[in-house]
């Protein structure tokens, strides 16, 4: 009896282990199960994770409903009249034959009432522009404004009905890595949407004109000029621009100007008549590792001033040759075109708060900006200003600087016939305005000749060389 009941108990442990251990290996709630993975992660696993990509975040499907029916279709009719110069020698004949020549790019609608914003190169010199809504419908359109520094104009159209419009968004929230949707009409096909990602902000591609676009890798090509960048709820924050390319066809990245840029262009314009720009009243440079080195600091980034303007609204506020602005009001400074920019947003008396490095420590002004019409430039003895609305209207220029006053010795003898010549290029470069032509001059060292095209008070081109 008793080893029976040894017996029994041997079973019973025999029985309890084996239902113990198939719970523990084939039981799926089990962390020993095989079914399951086990609790560690081999540090190559993890490049496998899929990081922001969920389809929530790639459906930009929304944000193209909600732009392609804003975006139209810009045609720009010009007529020139061309001239045979044969038949001029042979014949004395001086008519000329009358061309149409059409160019075609994009445009945004930024208002219900009709109220378009495009590139000023799309509607540059035309004779009558045309707008093809998503709908195939048509108008044709008045031009409004433009901004050729900024490469922006506005145009407006009457429509019986509200029009779909692109609110605009604040392009200085934009982020690097964003994903956005390039919207435009390239070769002339309806609306096209392409998508990429932010490469780039405040990027500076020359030393004319703008110095802080977006730069992004959604496909634009010719075509999509004057087009919406926008961000994945559908909001303006650029208007593409250019491409970067050897062959004229998208090889990998784009331009656009900002919206907040944008924006304010357009306020300027329907609300003054033209664009109202404000001026800091430093000159100088973006600083890196080799100009540091070069002017003995230790700051790698930020603009060195290198000359206040006189009664400028810098030297008001007691900024000196030397400072480094890092920051303007809480906007962070590392590049002239960070600063540019930023300044471009700005009108005259908007008041700004600096703030720059001297002697290593950080100080703050508030910096009231200065009109641009008044802002001036010296070298050698030859003072220039930027040419007004009179001087634009009577010699058709849409650019230049003009000779305000001469104290140069060698020049005085000629103030009479110099005094109010408008400057057109210096040694072959276009002054574009006085901000250009200081960059310029300011290369150029004053025991230097320099060349000057320049239209005089009777309308007739004359070189000189100083």
């Amino acid at each position: 009896m008793k080893n029976i009941s040894q017996l029994f108990v041997v079973s019973l442990l025999s029985g309890m282990t084996t239902l113990g251990a198939y719970k523990l290996v084939f039981d799926s709630n089990s962390p020993f199960s095989i079914d399951k993975k086990p609790l560690t992660t081999l540090a190559t696993d993890s490049y496998a994770r899929k990081v922001g990509l969920s389809s929530n975040v790639l459906d930009f499907t929304e944000a193209a409903e909600k732009t392609i029916h804003s975006v139209v279709h810009v045609k720009n009719v010009a007529r020139r009249t061309v001239s045979n110069p044969m038949l001029e020698f042979f014949y004395g004949y001086k008519g000329g034959q009358s061309q149409e020549q059409i160019g075609t790019g994009s445009g945004v609608i930024i208002s219900e009432d009709g109220y378009i914003v495009t590139n000023n190169h799309v509607v540059k010199d035309a004779s009558e522009i045309e707008i093809t809504l998503n709908n195939k419908k048509s108008y044709k359109a008045k031009l409004i404004g433009t901004d050729s520094k900024m490469d922006i104009a506005l145009l407006k159209i009457d429509a019986k009905e509200k029009l779909s419009y692109t609110a605009f968004g604040d392009s200085d929230n934009v982020k690097v890595g964003e994903w956005v949707l390039a919207v435009g009409n390239p070769y002339n096909l309806t609306s096209t949407v392409t998508a990429g990602i932010v490469s780039a902000k405040a990027r500076n591609l020359g030393d004319n004109g703008i110095q802080s676009f977006i730069q992004t890798d959604a496909a634009v090509n010719p075509g999509n000029s004057g087009g919406a960048l926008v961000d994945t709820n559908g909001n303006l924050i650029g208007i593409n621009t250019m491409i970067s390319s050897m062959t004229g066809s998208y090889v990998g990245y784009s331009f656009a100007v900002p919206s907040n840029i944008a924006r304010k262009i357009i306020e300027d314009i329907m609300e003054y008549g033209n664009v109202q720009r404000g001026i800091l009243g430093v000159e100088g440079g973006e600083l890196n590792a080799s100009a540091s080195k070069e002017l003995g600091i230790t700051q790698t980034e930020g603009f060195y001033v290198n000359k206040v303007t006189k009664n400028s609204g810098a030297e008001k506020a007691g900024l000196q040759k030397g400072d480094v602005i890092v920051k303007l009001d809480n906007q962070k400074i590392s590049t002239f075109a960070d600063l540019s920019g930023f300044i471009n947003t700005k009108r005259p008396n908007d008041k700004v708060e600096v703030t720059y490095l001297r002697e290593g420590k950080n100080r703050t002004a508030n910096v009231t900006l200065s009109k641009n019409e008044f802002f001036t430039a010296e070298f050698k003895g030859i003072e220039l200003e930027n040419i007004d609305v009179s001087d634009k209207k009577k010699f058709k220029l849409d650019y230049g600087v003009k000779i305000k006053s001469i104290s140069n010795e060698n020049l005085t003898q000629y103030s009479d016939e110099l005094q109010g010549n408008i400057i057109l290029s210096i040694d072959n470069v276009k002054a574009t305005n006085i901000e250009t032509v200081s960059k310029l001059l300011n290369k150029k060292d004053e025991n230097q000749s320099v060349r000057l095209e320049m239209i005089n008070k009777n309308g007739e081109i004359i070189r000189i060389i100083i």
